[in-house]
């Protein structure tokens, strides 16, 4: 990944790039922005410019030795560390048991979800996490001295996923790193990474992308017309995630929708059988489809709320397509006076399902509740 062919985020760029070359590089830094805001992009693309053998002042070459081995991640002072799942491969799972699928997953994209690579694991009802048995390896890996490059570079992908064990253990090593080892996490929820990680880290805030970067990336991709590319990139709101999503019609947008519109109908008509086998289906899809489910609903809530609160005519309403559709009839339902009781339980739910609690109990508790509320 050059710094080339990621879209926009200029001033970002210029900042990396800089500090590189008037040898200002923070030993860790701590790359936090909203999802879909480019934050591995950009990860990737610094840790390459740091070890390219013929940058350029603008960009790493793209031919030397070790570009070469960053376009394909197999660099050997490359290290990489993501939230995993127990029980697939090992009971004390660490990345390097997922390595090669993370090459093949981030290699076709660096724009992506954790539902995106939990799926590509196929996780089922596991939850994933960056376990206390990561911590042991991180400090194996980076006690080695560096084999080709100035800088051993470990790339630490949502922070706020590890274990409290594993942050403990790796603060003494971010303060005060091996020589030439540099720590770049990315984060997309840095108020959940603990306050002793921030603390050690230089942050460097990433903005979401423009709705014109957005376009120009899409119609380059996708080779839309101008005028749905800019749709696109309009509902996107900054997340070039989202945008790709919608220009490929991305399956887990669509399951989710139609989970929100059964629940919605069930809850309006008060049938409870239905509510009851509703909530046996969503028990069932497995804990990070169903976080993924929550994040979904609290969107869509909150856009139906702008439309009904005439905020469409100030562009403040982010639906297209088949949301678009659905909301036109469901936005009269959504107001003042429930919004912030659903959002509350939505947001409970989340928490329990993170807290691994039964997931039938709570999610029929959620189509009760659901069901008083909407009416």
């Amino acid at each position: 990944m050059n710094f080339s062919r990621i879209p926009g985020q200029a001033e970002i760029k210029s900042k990396l790039i800089r500090s590189v070359l008037e040898e200002r590089v923070s030993h860790a830094q701590l790359f936090a922005g909203p999802e879909g805001c480019g934050g591995m992009a950009l990860a990737l693309a610094y840790a390459r410019f740091i070890s390219c053998e013929n940058r350029t002042g603008s960009d790493s070459c793209g031919t030397c030795k070790s570009c070469v081995k960053y376009e394909k991640m197999i660099h050997p002072d490359l290290h990489f560390v993501f939230p995993v799942i127990k029980g697939k491969k090992a009971t004390d799972p660490v990345s390097d048991n997922y390595i090669e699928e993370w090459r093949e997953f981030v290699g076709k994209s660096p724009y992506f979800t954790i539902n995106d690579w939990f799926d590509s694991i196929e996780v089922g009802n596991a939850q994933g996490m960056i376990f206390a048995s990561e911590a042991s390896e991180i400090i194996k890996k980076l006690s080695l001295k560096t084999f080709e490059s100035d800088f051993k570079i470990m790339i630490i992908w949502l922070p706020e996923k590890m274990h409290q064990a594993t942050s403990n253990k790796l603060l003494k090593m971010i303060e005060e790193p091996p020589d030439k080892t540099l720590f770049l996490l990315v984060s997309e929820e840095p108020d959940k990474v603990i306050p002793t990680i921030l603390s050690r880290c230089q942050l460097v805030k990433i903005p979401a992308f423009s709705n014109d970067d957005i376009e120009k990336y899409i119609i380059q991709r996708f080779e839309l017309a101008p005028d749905k590319a800019s749709d696109i990139s309009r509902v996107a709101n900054g997340n070039i995630i989202r945008a790709i999503g919608l220009c490929e019609k991305e399956d887990s947008s669509h399951t989710n929708l139609e989970y929100f519109k059964s629940l919605m109908r069930h809850a309006w008509k008060r049938d409870v059988l239905a509510v009851i086998n509703w909530s046996e289906e969503m028990a069932s899809t497995g804990r990070e489809n169903q976080k993924s489910f929550i994040t979904f609903s609290l969107r869509l809530l909150r856009e139906n709320l702008m439309l009904s609160l005439d905020q469409l005519k100030n562009r403040l309403v982010f639906l297209a397509g088949e949301e678009a559709a659905f909301s036109d009839n469901f936005h009269p339902f959504i107001n003042q006076n429930n919004i912030y009781s659903l959002t509350e339980e939505f947001n409970l739910v989340y928490s329990h399902i993170e807290a691994n609690g039964n997931a039938r109990i709570i999610f029929l508790d959620l189509a009760l509740k659901v069901t008083r509320l909407i009416r």
